[in-house]
């Protein structure tokens, strides 16, 4: 497999060699790759200029996944061979579970960014660690919102995959012990219209959207809008689809007041200000949590680095033993009941949307 590799340091043979698993192409989420890798570089950049890693340069080697698990698993394989020394990246839970699987097997350190998977790997790995948060913390918080918003009857249009039926499963579990409900409808088989027409049957107070963005999320999102009956139902798409840009633009204020799980404090720090503000000039547009998720990831691997050195092994004991700054707050892994992997417990979770009054500004609605 020959991809496009792209470099943020010099690969003079005295580089450190990081590999970058990133959603580049479709059918993968181009935006968040986009974002993802903007952090990843900005990252990479900084370092760099401070000196590197013992005097040596990090040389970032970008290999493009396009949501596809055995690409990915053939990504990894090829990195491992050109002798990285890390992993860092990924957005799709589905495909970071299949390289979490390969690095662990070859023994090759790997950092998840973005995905949220409890599972990343079937058994516990000491290869393997995640800085985003797990979906049962996640949509366990979005659960609460929506029983404190006063809804408890909800229903979900879920695409068929790993990702959206664990998400389901999380929301029945939570729910039901509080006396609510979540039916669900199967969007293999119903168009956007004939979704309304269940959804108007249902009672459902609100719908859920547990499917690929833009498509089939968006014109989802525009048939409800225009749908007279269901005009008291609330839209939310626990995932973070509303999150990215394009939502804004594909939707405008259709695609407001639309809650979605953000990653990120209500406030940032003074060094994520200053990091979203780089990386706002490098993005041309307002970075996603997804932005700060990247350059997190760097920043732990290079600090790794400096501490415990820059091989494997040493990288793979390193993961309980260091603790970081990031944009986000302190960085600290350790195990958690039922994930498999090492986990930063916890990265900071609230509930937002697009302001129907202007949405390009978010909303703080939730914290968990």
């Amino acid at each position: 497999m020959n991809t496009p590799s792209f470099r943020a340091g010099q690969a003079d043979g005295t580089s450190i060699r990081i590999g970058a698993l990133v959603p580049l192409t479709r059918p993968g989420w181009i935006e968040a790759g986009r974002h993802l890798l903007a952090g990843l570089e900005l990252a990479v950049r900084e370092v760099n200029d401070a000196g590197g890693v013992a005097e040596r340069p990090i040389d970032l080697v970008v290999r493009d996944t396009a949501a596809d698990p055995r690409r990915a698993a053939a990504a990894v394989e090829e990195l491992a061979r050109l002798g990285a020394v890390a992993l860092a990246g990924e957005y799709h839970s589905v495909v970071a579970r299949t390289a979490a699987t390969k690095a662990a097997a070859l023994s090759l350190p790997y950092l998840c960014s973005s995905a949220v998977l409890d599972e990343l790997t079937e058994q516990p790995t000491e290869w393997v660690a995640r800085i985003a948060p797990a979906q049962s913390r996640g949509w366990r918080i979005y659960a609460d919102f929506l029983l404190g918003a006063g809804h408890s009857r909800i229903a979900v249009a879920a695409e068929s995959s790993v990702y959206w039926t664990a998400g389901t499963r999380i929301l029945r579990d939570h729910l039901a012990p509080r006396d609510g409900t979540v039916i669900e409808f199967d969007m293999r088989a119903l168009t956007p219209t004939a979704l309304c027409d269940e959804l108007a049957d249902s009672r459902a107070t609100a719908l859920l959207l547990l499917v690929g963005n833009p498509d089939p999320a968006v014109p989802i999102v525009k048939a409800v809008r225009r749908d007279r009956r269901l005009t008291e139902v609330l839209i939310g798409a626990p995932a973070g689809q509303p999150e990215l840009p394009a939502w804004a633009e594909l939707l405008g204020a259709d695609g407001a007041g639309i809650p979605f799980l953000r990653y990120l404090p209500e406030h940032l720090g003074p060094l994520g200000a200053r990091i979203g503000t780089a990386l706002r000039e490098r993005l041309a547009e307002t970075p996603s949590f997804v932005a700060f998720e990247g350059y997190d990831t760097i920043t732990v691997l290079a600090a790794m680095m400096n501490e415990y050195g820059a091989d494997r092994r040493s990288l793979a004991r390193a993961w309980p033993r260091i603790a970081v700054e990031g944009t986000r707050g302190r960085i600290r892994f350790s195990r958690t009941p039922g994930i498999s992997v090492r986990q930063w417990t916890w990265a900071p979770i609230h509930v937002a949307d697009r302001d129907p009054a202007d949405p390009d500004r978010f909303r703080f609605l939730h914290a968990g």
